[in-house]
């Protein structure tokens, strides 16, 4: 709003204020206050106290000019510091709805997460710039709000909405009157030996549906638009093809002590912390146990340097319906296995329900992939740069294994861990993957830090 466009109106303002005829209107403040919500640069431009001590102005010619100047439009909000544009998805509210302020207007998708636009007052919109599936850029116009209160319920609307009745039944009266004129050449017809005509149609109609009898199976195909979440995630993966020097180790987890661990307490866990007991929090903590021993395994990358954490970051991959996305558990060192399940269970709503944020999945040192949950036997997962290492895994199996001596039937899980051989050697990488083995094996060594 330029304040070069309300010097006239101050400057009107003025002179009507200095006048002793102007007596009628704004007499109370609640109006003066009316004003200030719908123009606060006209109200600071001519002086709130002078609008105080005025006699009034003459009701209607400083609102409705003020009215010219209250219209707002709303840019495109920064998305992220790294996201400059991204595609209109769905516009909640049309042009001519009121939305009260913070109120949501639009959903963005950007190639990480989608974007809620809010109102950032209350008003009415009277004007968009872009359509649903436009790109949009950051500080881009985006709609225009009148701004001010509710309407209040009229008879204008009132008037509006009547007006399709009236014109229906007007419409409706020559709808019922044609029939009427045709019913008597109807009757001729009938009369008239034309009739004979009628079975052409049923017979040429009888070839057609051999016709159509005759196809079997479909040939339809159908294209869809990649959304940005998949182009970005397509875009990560083959970069880190491209990038890592990629390799893959694998070993076998006998799940009974855990398994056993988790009959036994869920029923209390979930009674006094109201959270499920999973394998996810065992391995995560084992995890961050073996990360601590073998720092490479939680370094980095940066150009010619290599950057090491001393806290680990835990990127948990969640599929949601647009694409898997990873958001990231600080500081797991410190947590507990109630603490790591209360944190993935509210990361993995937020992201089903689509409320994820840029902050929740930034960083992240070291990535695991669950791709037991939907009965993968095995699996080489690809490394999320710029991290080191992925450990992937997989379905829980009884198999007949060895156990002192004797064949038994166990549970068993296969672990593959894909790590960055341009910084982690084979002998840190099979060390880790032995390292967690044995913590998941036996959960008690978690609990003894041995």
């Amino acid at each position: 709003m330029q304040y070069s466009r309300v010097s006239p109106l101050a400057s009107r303002i003025t002179r009507l204020s200095a006048s002793k005829t102007t007596t009628a209107a704004l007499r109370n403040l609640s109006q003066v206050r009316n004003l200030h919500v719908q123009a606060p640069a006209a109200l600071y431009t001519v002086g709130y106290d002078r609008l105080r001590q005025s006699s009034g102005f003459k009701n209607g010619i400083f609102v409705n000019q003020i009215r010219n100047y209250a219209d707002k439009v709303v840019k495109v909000p920064q998305m992220a510091e790294s996201i400059s544009e991204g595609t209109l998805k769905q516009w909640v509210k049309q042009v001519g709805d009121f939305v009260n302020q913070d109120d949501e207007v639009a959903t963005i998708e950007t190639d990480k997460i989608d974007v809620t636009v809010n109102s950032p007052a209350s008003g009415t919109i009277v004007e968009v710039y872009a359509q649903e599936e436009d790109n949009v850029s950051v500080g881009a116009d985006f709609f225009k709000l009148e701004l001010g209160d509710a309407p209040k319920e009229g008879s204008a609307p009132a008037a509006k909405k009547e007006e399709p009745k009236e014109q229906q039944a007007e419409e409706s009266k020559p709808a019922a009157a044609e029939p009427k004129k045709e019913e008597a050449p109807k009757k001729e017809e009938a009369a008239k030996p034309a009739a004979p005509s009628a079975p052409k149609p049923a017979a040429a109609a009888a070839p057609k549906a051999e016709e159509t009898e005759k196809v079997y199976g479909s040939r339809n195909e159908s294209r869809v638009k990649m959304n940005r979440m998949r182009l970005r995630i397509a875009e990560r993966l083959k970069q880190s093809q491209d990038t890592a020097a990629s390799l893959t180790t694998f070993n076998e987890i006998d799940m009974t002590n855990l398994m056993n661990l988790r009959s036994e307490y869920k029923d209390a866990v979930v009674k006094k912390h109201g959270v499920k007991f999973g394998f996810m929090s065992a391995f995560v903590k084992a995890a961050a146990e073996a990360l601590r021993e073998i720092p490479a395994v939680n370094a980095s990358i940066d150009g010619q340097e290599i950057v090491y954490h001393d806290f680990v970051d835990m990127s948990v991959a969640v599929s949601t319906p647009k694409g898997l996305v990873t958001p990231v558990l600080r500081n797991v060192e410190d947590m507990g296995f109630v603490d790591i399940e209360k944190n993935i269970a509210e990361l993995g709503k937020k992201a089903r329900d689509n409320k994820i944020t840029i902050e929740d999945m930034a960083g992240g040192t070291f990535t695991i992939s669950n791709g037991g949950v939907f009965g993968s036997l095995m699996g080489t997962p690809i490394i999320n740069l710029p991290q080191t290492a992925i450990l992937g895994m997989h379905s829980i199996k009884e198999r007949p294994i060895a156990v002192n001596g004797k064949v038994e039937i166990r549970p068993m899980m296969y672990v593959a861990l894909t790590y960055d051989h341009r910084l982690v050697d084979g002998r840190e990488a099979v060390t880790f993957l032995v390292r967690i083995k044995e913590l998941v094996e036996d959960p008690r060594r978690l609990l003894l830090g041995v």
